[in-house]
């Protein structure tokens, strides 16, 4: 299982991926993304973990996630039930500077690209408008592969100016937000993950975290798994792992000092368990300026 998941956004910096069908491909895990992620449900119903925070998702959904941010989705009845989805990934740099001429709606990238209060869920007024929308850019986004990157790219920025557009759009006719899960074990997971992300950089203590919630250390246990979908050991990991790859991105500490800034001493394990998450080791994913993975 990998945590963090590339594309190769140094090369391109636009990947997008419309109408998939992951019914009988979806991986369940935690897991980042090098660039910003624009994710729109077509079919499919469940639940994403982001910031600490458990949503609902299902037809019409779209989620925002930041570069580097840590999430899980969670797909309810497969594969008896359908989950497909467009993905669109991108460097939001880019996209700012196509939106130079157009400074509210770059603004609104702005703020789901850096601003902790933006929500990062919404609903899509009308999906079938908006499948339109994705339909009609798809055939020339097919013809442009063939006329080279730089239009390729364009065409891409077009587009996502366009799906930008919309979902501002539909953020401002609602005035409502995306709600939680509603529920007693709902609630109680989201109060062990911000204790989490309040500890994650301590040795851990599973009994500290079971006071904070007032259950007892097994009940814990079952509660996280039965909300997640994830021990609380995996999502513990996938925290560290996530930061460390921050860390390894944007600063000049050592590669020990991050070991140990994430709750992980033990220098040999913390490489270890590194390697295995990302697929390569702290030395060489800080070393690397471009990385390879494919949507499916």
């Amino acid at each position: 299982m990998k945590l963090m998941n590339y594309m190769n956004l140094n090369v391109h910096p636009v990947q997008l991926s419309f109408f998939k069908d992951r019914t009988h491909a979806f991986e369940e895990v935690f897991h980042a993304h090098q660039g910003m992620e624009l994710l729109v449900v077509h079919e499919g119903t469940g639940i994403v973990v982001i910031e600490q925070q458990i949503v609902e998702l299902k037809p019409g959904s779209i989620f925002c996630f930041r570069p580097f941010q840590l999430h899980r989705i969670r797909i309810h009845n497969l594969p008896q039930d359908n989950y497909i989805r467009s993905l669109f990934v991108l460097e939001p740099a880019i996209l700012e500077a196509t939106l130079s001429a157009f400074p509210t709606l770059r603004d609104f990238l702005m703020k789901l690209w850096k601003d902790p209060l933006m929500p990062q869920a919404f609903r899509s007024e009308s999906l079938p408008e908006l499948e339109v929308l994705l339909r009609s850019y798809m055939p020339r986004l097919d013809a442009a592969k063939e006329r080279g990157p730089e239009r390729l790219l364009e065409e891409q920025t077009l587009f996502l100016t366009a799906f930008l557009h919309q979902l501002r759009s539909d953020s401002e006719k609602r005035s409502d937000t995306v709600p939680h899960l509603s529920g007693r074990s709902s609630s109680t997971a989201e109060r062990m993950l911000a204790w989490i992300e309040a500890h994650y950089m301590e040795p851990f203590k599973l009994d500290e975290l079971a006071a904070s919630v007032h259950l007892t250390p097994n009940h814990v246990s079952a509660t996280f798994h039965q909300s997640i979908g994830s021990t609380i050991t995996e999502y513990l990991t996938a925290r560290r792992i996530r930061q460390a790859c921050w860390l390894l991105r944007t600063t000049d500490m050592s590669v020990q000092d991050i070991g140990e800034a994430v709750g992980l001493g033990n220098f040999s394990y913390f490489c270890q368990l590194f390697k295995k998450h990302v697929g390569f080791t702290p030395y060489k994913f800080k070393g690397m300026s471009a990385y390879t993975i494919f949507i499916e």
